[in-house]
């Protein structure tokens, strides 16, 4: 059965009433929590992980998928109207979009920003279809020693894209792969780091991880931080485009699109990098009132950005369905989602679960359609959720974050180590390590060991098995690169500050 068939199908099950009620549920949920300052779509994701457990996983998923985007496109009402990016994505579109707003173009901004990210999110959505299944059709002739190197460029990507230096991402994985070995070893039946703690024998629930290290680390960190000044935001009336905002629009969209999505799709990618290509890419092909305009709230550096972002955000759906491989840290928490299921994503997904893979693709064009209606609309309304006041709302979330996870199992361990983990999400925060390497070495790092324990196995012990593969040395290759890339950009930097030094002093 052809993709655009299986895709037929998935339409069929996501325009179901009741799967459709889950989508506008996890859209209005994912904007709501998305426009509240310093919550992306990551912690949004997080925060709302245990209230599926209860639903059927092809809805559950529909809901996610709709909190997923409905929290990109709630950061950037935050981003325009608060000047607070929740995330480093959203610092592009705060550049140049709080600007518009304070010109008084704020509706004119909110409109750009959720036309781009609907214009980029149906795009992306659509290359998903063509190259997941692809990459699936790639991925079956795997062996163990290929998903081991896929796992250590998976952990070496994130760990120094996503961090300010290698070594605070790779300290996070360090944590992080600790968590993973807690409970019992599957192939020896040993108990591993449970301090004789009973409850820890089957190891630390995925969704406790998630939300202790995410929402109420954010939680706990933010509200250390909290200034009482109530914070100041730009009035917005109905969000619209005029004609000249359209023809300045269309082009940045269609090329932010083009950028985010593959880098989306590339291990440690993220959304960062393609974001400021496209702000820099506008700003270089900008002409005329454009040109003059950049710097003081210029529309085109908002449009393609945002749009970068929503396409980067499709992108890395293609290696977590069919690689199993999380490249950004909502992606990581929609991983701990699928396991929480007993779902790997994978090839093995397609196979054996394609109603559920393909109801979810659907059901993000769906999705996105449902957020331009409600965005463009109801913009003074999310405007509002901003002042809601920040003691009240930090406090909602510990109370939500420790309900939802007692939920689970009614456990008081369950709260201790959630509690536990939220202190290290603070304090990870605190002195700069980045909490999502922490969160996909717990997740991926059992995964590692099984597989290299099997190509070990088959290779009788020995060690070379693991570079036997064609497909393997290339991805350790990779992981190389992703390792020592920055390591060459500081190098490189700190060379041509010598080079400016010298140079002034010669002169």
């Amino acid at each position: 059965m052809n993709s655009l068939q299986l895709l037929l199908d998935g339409f069929a099950a996501a325009l179901t009433p009741i799967n459709l009620l889950y989508a506008l549920i996890g859209v209005t949920l994912g904007t709501l929590v998305g426009v509240l300052p310093g919550i992306g779509p990551a912690m949004t994701v997080a925060l709302l992980l245990p209230v599926t457990f209860t639903v059927p996983p092809a809805s559950a998923f529909i809901m996610f998928a709709g909190i997923y985007y409905g929290g990109m496109y709630g950061g950037s009402t935050t981003s325009i109207l608060l000047n607070t990016p929740g995330e480093s994505s959203s610092m592009i579109t705060a550049l140049e979009g709080n600007k518009m707003a304070k010109r008084g173009r704020a509706a004119q901004a909110l409109a750009t920003a959720a036309i781009g990210s609907f214009v980029a999110g149906t795009l992306a959505t659509g290359l998903l279809v063509v190259a997941a299944p692809a990459v699936v059709a790639f991925a079956i002739s795997f062996g163990p020693e290929d998903y081991f190197a896929l796992a250590i460029l998976a952990f070496t990507a994130v760990s120094s894209v996503l961090s300010r230096s290698v070594v605070r991402g790779l300290a996070s994985l360090g944590f992080g792969l600790a968590i993973g070995l807690i409970g019992i070893d599957q192939q020896t039946g040993q108990a591993r780091l449970t301090l004789g703690i009973p409850q820890l024998l089957d190891g630390i629930d995925v969704v406790i991880v998630a939300v202790g290290l995410f929402a109420l680390g954010e939680a706990l960190y933010v509200a250390s931080r909290l200034r009482h000044v109530p914070p100041e935001v730009i009035p917005v009336g109905r969000a619209y485009l005029g004609r000249t905002d359209w023809a300045r629009s269309w082009k940045p969209w269609l090329r932010g699109t083009a950028l985010g999505f593959p880098f989306g799709a590339l291990p440690g990618g993220g959304a960062e990098i393609p974001t400021f290509l496209s702000y820099a890419t506008e700003k270089k092909l900008a002409r005329g009132i454009a040109r003059e305009e950049y710097g003081k709230g210029a529309i085109e550096g908002v449009a393609g950005p945002e749009a970068a972002n929503n396409a980067s955000a499709a992108g890395t759906l293609v290696p977590l369905l069919s690689l199993g491989l999380p490249t950004s840290a909502t992606a990581a928490i929609l991983l701990a989602a699928f396991q929480q299921y007993g779902l790997q994503p994978g090839p093995q997904l397609f196979d054996h679960n394609p109603a559920l893979v393909w109801a979810m693709i659907a059901s993000l064009f769906i999705g996105n359609a449902m957020l331009l209606v409600l965005n463009l609309p109801l913009a003074p309304l999310w405007a509002k959720v901003l002042h809601v006041p920040r003691p009240y709302l930090y406090a909602g979330i510990v109370m939500f974050a420790a309900l939802g996870v007692y939920a689970v199992n009614g456990s008081t361990v369950d709260l201790v180590v959630l509690f536990l983990l939220g202190l290290l999400g603070w304090a990870m925060r605190r002195f700069g390590l980045p909490v999502a390497p922490a969160v996909i070495g717990m997740i991926l790092g059992p995964m590692a060991e099984i597989q290299l324990r099997r190509a070990l196995a088959i290779g009788a012990g020995d060690v070379t098995v693991l570079v036997r593969s064609p497909i393997a040395i290339v991805l350790l290759l990779l992981s190389a690169l992703a390792l020592l890339t920055p390591l060459f950009r500081k190098l490189m930097a700190r060379r041509r500050t010598e080079g400016v030094t010298s140079a002034s002093q010669d002169g």
